[in-house]
């Protein structure tokens, strides 16, 4: 089953957001985290179903940025002023990368990109949507154990997507917080982005799936529980080895991994949801992931 309209998923998780950028409010009994950075044009949205869910703020002790990418990060700043009690928590390579003037810049740019494609600029001028960074006040690694109330957070370290990436894993729940390390669904199939490092997204795949996992939580598209979420990395273990193999033989045709970018990416638009990721972006991803790949092989 797939859940991606705001609200329960279950009686400890909420999802916030809209369809093409889930965050999610995981409700210890006193105190509650927010798993995800989302979007910066979902702001509205989000304020509106904290009203309408009567989710108290002052509950909310830790926002959770599982990897810096200008998407899962862009509520964060807007949040961190509204709950200056909440520690932003992140890994060390996140917290080095938002600190970062080039990539405050890039994903300020990117930001207000994304505003105006949503025609939100008003909207985003009365809130103060605007991107200069974000200090991460508490670094996790893998192996690390949070707490929310009762429940347990469990760190997996899981670079590839981006190297920045972690999961959390909550037991209580048997529920996995992938983020985009994962894979992104798209559609029915799963959209690989082994961005930084496609071996090391290959093993950390491989890593997840060994989970119990009964609600799989990425932050594209809603929620999986049940069947839906036991299957999801399964998907994506097969997904990014056929992806794999469809990049490699393109780069064994052209010899240059920039002439296959445009063909790779043709393909993916070609099948992309109407609310999926904008061909500039999805032109980026496949060119590092190409790049990636074109070192593993000769004569490329």
């Amino acid at each position: 089953m797939v859940i991606n309209k705001p609200g329960n998923v279950t009686d400890r998780i909420i999802l916030l957001g809209r369809n093409e950028s889930s965050v999610y409010i995981l409700k210890g009994k006193d105190e509650y985290a927010l798993l995800g950075g989302g979007m910066v044009h979902i702001v509205p949205e989000m304020l509106d179903q904290l009203k309408e869910l009567k989710i108290e703020p002052e509950k909310i002790k830790r926002i959770i940025i599982l990897h810096s990418h200008f998407d899962h990060c862009g509520v964060v700043p807007f949040f961190k002023k509204r709950w200056p009690w909440a520690t932003i928590t992140a890994s060390a390579k996140a917290k080095e990368l938002l600190s970062s003037p080039k990539v405050i810049k890039a994903i300020e740019s990117m930001n207000q990109s994304l505003i105006e494609k949503q025609g939100r600029q008003k909207e985003a001028e009365e809130l103060g949507l605007s991107f200069s960074g974000i200090a991460v006040e508490e670094v996790i690694k893998g192996g690390d154990t949070l707490s929310c109330g009762e429940l347990t957070l469990e760190v997996i370290d899981v670079p590839g997507h981006s190297s920045c990436s972690v999961a959390i894993y909550v037991p209580e729940e048997k529920a996995m917080f992938a983020s985009d390390a994962g894979g992104i669904p798209f559609g029915d199939e799963v959209f690989t982005a082994g961005n930084s490092n496609f071996d090391q997204y290959q093993e950390n795949l491989n890593k997840m799936a060994a989970y119990d996992i009964e609600i799989y939580l990425p932050e594209h598209y809603g929620a999986r529980i049940g069947e839906d979420a036991r299957n999801f990395l399964k998907k994506s273990i097969i997904a990014a080895k056929e992806t794999r193999k469809i990049l490699e033989e393109s780069l064994q045709r052209t010899k240059d991994w920039k002439k296959s970018v445009g063909e790779m990416t043709d393909k993916v638009m070609e099948k992309a949801p109407a609310d999926f990721l904008s061909r500039d972006i999805i032109s980026i991803v496949m060119g590092q992931m190409l790049k990636y790949l074109s070192k593993q092989m000769p004569n490329t």
